[in-house]
């Protein structure tokens, strides 16, 4: 009996140091998962699905950085004339989507208010104009690319006619000077003709005054010399009426006014005369909703752009100067209807 006990003794204390057989292995193991699991839900029950999100979206993010910038590096060392035009492209690109918005807020604005186009504020107003011009020149490229691997011949147009084809956002800065130059020297062709014109219509006045008064204003600017706003002034009955009316103008005179405003001349006459009449009463509503704001309140640019629009080629003339050329076309648009206030604001600015 002693005997048997040493024996149970002896074999417990070998079996301690002995791995545990296979039921009591099986144990532990549970055992263990099972504390695992409950640790493991213990700590789902304070984790927040948000965070995790926030998270995983500001990781997915942040990576996306890190690659695109690595493949801007790679671009630009190794394509650096292809970088240049990626560039452009994509800076491009979201300037046409943050102009695209705007537009549409103000649209909806325009809806929800019940207003019209001319009573916009002068930088709404001529946003959504030149937004308009830009899709214009887009749905062009658009319906060019519809038919089958033609957008393959599109990107090679683009390259090759980028100011026909592609508009002012994807241009470079120096591109931006050198297209302006060609429109303007495109503008210049037919201010020739329109003098001519101009000169063979001066019998047809009936008033010798007024007649006297053309006269000298063609002479003035054959040499070379800026007309006065009251010269201007004074022969605005000649363009109301027979014969410089533009109801009584030829298809040819309305061909030379329309590559003067840099519209198109190849449209039917109906249309040209359509177009011309549209496209200068947007520049009249503009110029009212200019003389509100003042012209003081216009940036450089804006200032520049500005006269442009309105035949001056003011990439190469100092601000100034331009602020005093806008100056004077506002006091002669706001005399045109008779808007003597809006004259008076004219003056002030």
């Amino acid at each position: 009996m002693a005997l048997s006990r040493v024996c149970w003794t002896r074999a417990a204390l070998w079996g301690s140091a002995v791995a545990p057989g296979p039921v009591v292995t099986r144990r532990l193991q549970l055992g263990r998962s099972g504390l695992a699991w409950e640790a493991f839900r213990s700590s789902k029950l304070h984790l927040s699905p948000k965070s995790d999100m926030k998270s995983l979206i500001s990781y997915v993010v942040t990576k996306t950085k890190v690659i695109n910038g690595k493949y801007h590096r790679f671009l630009g060392r190794h394509f650096p004339r292809f970088y240049v035009l990626y560039t452009i492209f994509m800076k491009g690109l979201q300037m046409f989507w943050a102009d695209a918005k705007k537009a549409r807020r103000i649209k909806t604005n325009m809806w929800k208010q019940s207003i019209k186009f001319h009573q916009l504020p002068y930088r709404e107003m001529e946003h959504l104009r030149q937004f308009r011009q830009d899709v214009t020149k887009c749905l062009f490229l658009g319906i060019i690319s519809i038919p089958p691997f033609a957008n393959y011949l599109v990107f090679l147009l683009m390259y090759l006619f980028p100011r026909q084809l592609l508009i002012r956002h994807f241009w470079t800065p120096k591109q931006q000077i050198d297209f302006l130059d060609i429109y303007h020297a495109l503008r210049k062709q037919s201010h020739s003709e329109i003098i001519s014109y101009l000169e063979r219509v001066i019998p047809l006045v009936s008033d010798a005054g007024l007649q006297w008064h053309l006269t000298e204003l063609c002479t003035k600017i054959q040499n070379g010399t800026h007309p006065a706003v009251q010269d201007i002034l004074t022969l605005r009955e000649c363009f109301s009426n027979h014969p410089l009316g533009i109801n009584q103008l030829q298809a040819w005179q309305m061909k030379a006014l329309s590559r003067a405003m840099l519209l198109t001349p190849y449209l039917p006459p109906p249309l040209l005369r359509h177009r011309l009449k549209t496209h200068t009463t947007v520049i009249h509503q503009l110029d009212r909703a200019l003389a509100k704001l003042g012209i003081g309140q216009l940036s450089a640019q804006e200032v520049k752009l500005a006269c442009y629009l309105r035949g001056l080629n003011s990439t190469h003339i100092a601000e100034d100067r331009c602020r005093t050329w806008l100056g004077e076309w506002l006091q002669i648009s706001c005399s045109l209807k008779g808007h003597e206030s809006a004259q008076e604001k004219c003056r002030q600015n």
